[in-house]
C-alpha cells in the first residue's frame, strides 16, 4: 500500500523527523490561505502517488500572490501519468545548502533490511544505482538486534563531513529504521534529505510504502488508503480476496498462485504477446471466486482473449470449471477463452467444460501460443 507525501510526513512528525512547515490543500482558496500563513516564497507540490511530478509541472515555487493563484489553479486538476491531482501540499521554501538520499528497503537476496545512502539527493535513486552503483552506500541491519548505533553513524559520516550534521543524520536514520520496522513498511525514503543554510537537517520529501500483509496490525495506516487514487478494479479485487494488477496488454490472465501468475505473464511476453493483468485467484478457489475474477478482468476493455492457466493442488480444477461455466452464462463473455487446467480433478473439469466452447491447451507454452494466435 502506498500513501501520499503529506501522509508520510505526518508519520515522520510522530517519529520526530524534521519536516518543513506545510499544509495540505484541496482548493485554490485553501492554497492562498496556506501561503499567507506560511509566507512567501512557498512551494506547491501535487499529491499523487507516482514519480515525475516536477517534470510534469506538478511542483512550482511561488514568489508572489499572483503566482500562488496561477500555480494552484494549474496544478489542481491536472493529470500526472493519468492520475488527476486533487490535493496539493503548500510548503515553506527551504534554503538548501546540500541534498542527500536516505532510504530503507528489504534486500531479499541478503534476507536483511538495508539502509541506503547517496550524496546525490533529489534524483531517481534507480538511475543512480544503474549508472553509478558505487555512489550508493549500504548498511545492513541485523535481523535479531536491528540497526546498531555505530551502523547508523556510518551512514551519517558517509553523507556529511561535519560531525554535528553527521550525528544528527545518524539519529534520523535510527528513527527511520524504527518507523520502518514498527509499521511493517516495505519502503521508507527521504529524497531529498537536505541541510538548510542554518545547518539543520530536514526531510524535504517523504515516501513510505507498506506491506499489505501487515495492515491488519495497523488500522490507522489502512485508514490512510486513498481510494480515489487507486484503480477501482484493484480495490474491488482486494475486497474479494483476489490479487489483481492492471497492465497495458490485451491477453487477460487468470492464474492460481503468484509464482505461476508471474511465469504465465513472462511466457505470454516470451512468445510475443502482452498480458493485460496479473490476476491470482489464490490457493483454493470456489466457483464464485472465479466468477468474481472474470467480472473484474472484463472491466478492462483492452482484454481480447482470456487465458486460464490453473495448476490444481489445493485448487480443484472442477471448481474452476464450474466458475467458468457460471461466468459464461451470466457475464455474456464474448472473448475467446484458452484453458490449461491440470492437477486435482482435471478430468472432471474437462467433462464439465467439454461443450462450453473453450480452447484447451495441454501445456503452458501451448496455452500462451494459442492465446496469441487468437489475436491475429
Amino acid at each position: 500500500m502506498k500513501i501520499h507525501e503529506y501522509q508520510a510526513k505526518d508519520i515522520f512528525k510522530k517519529y520526530s523527523i524534521s519536516i518543513p512547515n506545510e499544509t495540505v490543500c484541496r482548493t485554490v482558496d485553501e492554497v492562498v490561505a496556506a501561503s499567507q500563513e506560511i509566507g512567501l516564497p512557498c512551494v506547491i507540490k501535487a499529491q499523487v502517488m507516482v514519480g515525475g511530478r516536477g517534470k510534469a509541472g506538478g511542483i512550482k515555487i511561488a514568489k508572489t500572490d499572483v503566482e500562488i493563484k496561477d500555480y494552484a489553479a494549474a496544478i489542481l486538476g491536472m493529470e500526472i501519468k493519468g492520475i488527476p491531482v486533487r490535493k496539493v501540499l503548500v510548503s515553506e521554501a527551504v534554503a538548501i545548502a546540500s541534498e542527500s538520499y536516505l532510504g530503507i528497503i528489504n534486500d531479499r537476496t541478503e534476507k536483511k533490511t538495508v539502509v541506503m545512502a547517496c550524496k546525490e539527493g533529489g534524483v531517481e535513486i534507480e538511475e543512480v544505482a544503474r549508472q553509478k552503483p558505487e555512489a550508493i552506500y549500504k548498511v545492513y541491519a541485523d535481523p535479531l538486534v536491528g540497526l546498531l548505533d555505530h551502523k547508523a553513524r556510518e551512514i551519517g559520516l558517509f553523507l556529511y563531513e561535519n560531525p554535528k550534521v553527521a550525528f544528527e543524520c545518524a539519529a534520523i536514520t535510527l528513527k527511520l529504521y524504527k518507523l520502518f520496522i514498527e509499521l511493517d513498511s516495505s519502503l521508507a525514503e527521504i529524497n531529498p534529505l537536505v541541510v538548510d543554510k542554518s545547518g539543520r537537517l530536514i526531510a524535504l520529501d517523504a515516501k513510505i510504502n507498506f506491506d499489505d500483509n501487515g495492515l491488519y496490525r495497523h488500522p490507522d495506516i489502512e485508514a490512510m488508503r486513498d481510494r480515489e487514487s487507486q484503480d477501482e478494479n484493484e480495490l474491488l479485487a482486494r475486497e474479494r480476496d483476489l490479487s489483481y494488477v492492471r497492465l497495458t496488454g490485451n491477453i487477460g490472465c487468470v492464474v492460481n498462485g503468484a509464482g505461476l501468475a508471474m511465469a504465465t505473464m513472462d511466457l505470454v511476453k516470451h512468445f510475443g504477446g502482452e498480458p493485460a493483468n496479473f490476476l491470482d485467484i489464490g490457493g483454493s478457489s470456489s466457483p464464485e471466486k472465479v466468477m468474481n475474477a472474470l467480472e473484474i478482468l472484463l472491466k478492462d476493455k483492452n482484454v481480447k482473449v482470456i487465458f486460464f492457466n490453473i495448476f490444481g493442488g489445493i485448487t480443484r480444477c472442477d471448481d474452476v470449471a464450474h466458475g467458468i461455466l457460471q461466468a459464461k452464462k451470466s457475464l455474456n463473455i464474448k472473448q475467446p477463452i484458452v484453458a490449461r487446467l491440470t492437477g486435482t480433478n482435471e478430468d472432471k473439469a474437462m467433462e464439465i467444460l467439454k461443450e462450453a466452447g473453450l480452447i484447451f491447451a495441454a501445456t503452458m507454452d501451448d496455452g500462451a501460443k494459442k492465446a496469441i494466435e487468437l489475436l491475429q
